[in-house]
């Protein structure tokens, strides 16, 4: 009676560790990295426009693109920040 209870309880266990805990985790991360965005900041969106950050509002960041193309994405589609040793055109 025991195994039949113990087998399902260390699936949870073994299910959180190894895939929730780890993504609560990178989730966790990434809000900070947004949250931590600044003017100036080269960002990559999650549609992969590359693209420098020139002004933040509450929901909103606004990048400069190549040449004077300017986009308004959500915050929610920066998805990372670019290295400088990468290349940038601005």
């Amino acid at each position: 009676m025991e195994e039949g209870i113990l087998l399902p309880i260390l699936v949870i266990v073994v299910f959180y560790f190894f895939m929730i805990r780890p993504q609560m985790k990178k989730q966790k991360e990434l809000k900070k990295f947004r949250e931590s965005l600044a003017v100036g900041d080269k960002v990559v969106t999650i549609g992969g426009v590359h693209g420098k950050v020139l002004e933040i509002n509450d929901t909103t960041v606004l990048l400069s693109c190549e040449s004077s193309t300017k986009l308004r994405v959500e915050k929610s589609a920066v998805a990372s920040s670019f290295s400088e040793t990468e290349n940038y055109q601005k």
